[in-house]
């Protein structure tokens, strides 16, 4: 399949912007730690607050305590990355005032920049350094940083101090939450009566169906600390009657997959697997359903997004993947995904793309 953006193709930068480009790459820890220590010492906020007419390096100083020195590297960075700009008629006038850039108001206003800023920073930044080592090793060698007991990172999510796992959590649910309501009338135009939410994590699908669906019960299937916040979720939403789980590495053999589900459902789960534990997965869910058994999936696929910067992000995402998460799945493109869950026998019989603003991939397979 062609990809969409011809940028993927055509290499028309001039050399002297590609240089420029090159040189932001060279020095990118440096400029997001920069950039990272400019926001959370308060000094974009307050130069947003100056409005139009601006704010000098010596007012920022004095209004945050930090020492003018301080401030001028970390300003002179955030003007050479266009996350501030400078006032053209304060300039004409002999100041040297800071505003606010575009690049600067996405990362003070703009909720996906915010999410992927603070889980780059909070979960992947220390452990990216071992990237080399987990490209070679095929496994997640960053996720020491976080305990050298585990060899996953949700097996070490229950775990996790409270600002990694509130930036953890915060990052998952961001991205798939917002195609809900658009996956739920087509999930239940079908009206299943009992679903399947294998890595039901938190329980925010199913708590959804629950509110969506009167009927419909939800059995989670995770492990076994995900499970257990899921139900206290289901319990405090008022659905402890009609939530349950199955806890469980859902990769084990031990781990069976009850029968009697009328649908299946995958949210950002797969992902988390290679292609080869994609296709074991789903030859466990084949044994357990019937042909009337809907099996869906919903994915952000990077090849289906309509925005380059879109692609780039989940892109980056499969790094993650790579040196924190597991080392061996990544975010995936339609057709190898889709290859992977036909491989266990089943049949895609719809896709619906673009759902929400974060242009997810809902695709509904049955048993051959």
């Amino acid at each position: 399949m062609k990809l969409k953006h011809p940028s993927y193709y055509r290499d028309k930068i001039r050399a002297i912007d590609a240089k420029f480009e090159a040189q932001k790459i060279a020095f990118a820890p440096l400029t997001f730690q920069a950039i990272r220590a400019f926001m959370e010492l308060g000094l974009l906020r307050r130069v947003d607050e100056a409005g139009d007419d601006g704010i000098s390096v010596a007012q920022l100083a004095a209004d945050t305590g930090i020492s003018e020195y301080g401030v001028g590297v970390l300003a002179e960075m955030a003007l050479g990355m266009g996350v501030v700009k400078l006032n053209e008629d304060a300039e004409a006038r002999g100041e040297e005032k800071l505003v606010l850039g575009k690049i600067g108001w996405f990362l003070l206003e703009d909720d996906l920049t915010r999410v992927n800023f603070d889980f780059t920073n909070d979960i992947c930044y220390k452990g990216a350094f071992n990237l080399i080592d987990s490209v070679r090793n095929g496994k997640p060698e960053g996720l020491k940083v976080f305990g050298e007991q585990w060899t996953t990172v949700y097996e070490a999510l229950a775990t996790l101090p409270d600002r990694e796992k509130k930036s953890w959590f915060s990052f998952d649910h961001f991205y798939s939450d917002c195609a809900f309501p658009e996956a739920l009338p087509i999930v239940y135009a079908k009206k299943p009566a009992r679903l399947f939410d294998i890595g039901g994590n938190t329980a925010k699908w199913a708590i959804a169906s629950c509110a969506y669906n009167p009927d419909v019960r939800v059995t989670i299937v995770d492990l076994p600390g995900q499970t257990a916040v899921a139900l206290q979720n289901a319990r405090d939403a008022g659905f402890a009657d009609r939530i349950d789980a199955v806890s469980g590495n859902v990769l084990d053999a031990a781990t069976k997959l009850p029968a009697g589900a009328d649908a299946v459902w995958m949210s950002q789960f797969l992902d988390c697997f290679s292609l080869h534990q994609i296709t074991k997965i789903l030859t466990k869910i084949h044994d357990s359903v019937d042909e009337q058994c809907d099996i869906w999936v919903l994915e952000p696929l990077w090849d289906m997004q309509p925005f380059e910067g879109a692609a780039y992000a989940l892109q980056a995402t499969s790094l993650y993947f790579t040196c924190i998460a597991n080392g061996n799945s990544k975010m995936y493109r339609y057709g190898e995904l889709v290859d992977a869950i036909e491989r266990a026998g089943f049949s895609l019989v719809a896709a619906h793309h673009n759902l929400g603003t974060n242009f997810y991939s809902l695709l509904n397979f049955r048993k051959k």
